[in-house]
């Protein structure tokens, strides 16, 4: 049965050709709303907190700050709304799951910036 699934995942589920990202780093994911009749972008720029499945289930955290509130979101990566995501800075950090990222205010919520 788990065979059956995984190969109606990877015939019929269309994967999208994204950029390579992992916790730590700040991208900005621009995605499609539909008010109505109408359809705009929007954009939603944060750190990516965590990445998690594998396939068509793959999923990744973003947070960032709105004034003083923290705002989490998840985007699914086969979701058909993602336009474009462009990876603003890579972050170096010794974790996969960057959970304690939500406890920092201040400049100990800096993450340091990777060197290529």
């Amino acid at each position: 049965m788990e065979s059956l699934i995984q190969f109606v995942q990877n015939e019929f589920v269309a994967k999208k050709e994204l950029p390579k990202f992992a916790a730590g780093d700040t991208i900005t994911v621009y995605y499609e709303i539909k008010e109505g009749s109408k359809t705009r972008t929007q954009f939603f720029k944060g750190v990516v907190i965590q990445k998690r499945g594998v396939g068509a289930t793959e999923t990744f955290t973003i947070r960032k700050m709105s004034g003083t509130v923290g705002v989490e979101r998840i985007f699914p990566v086969n979701l058909p709304s993602i336009q474009k995501i462009e990876i603003n800075k890579r972050g170096k950090v010794r974790r996969a799951r960057i959970f304690y990222f939500r406890g920092l205010t201040g400049k100990k919520a800096r993450i340091k910036e990777k060197r290529n």
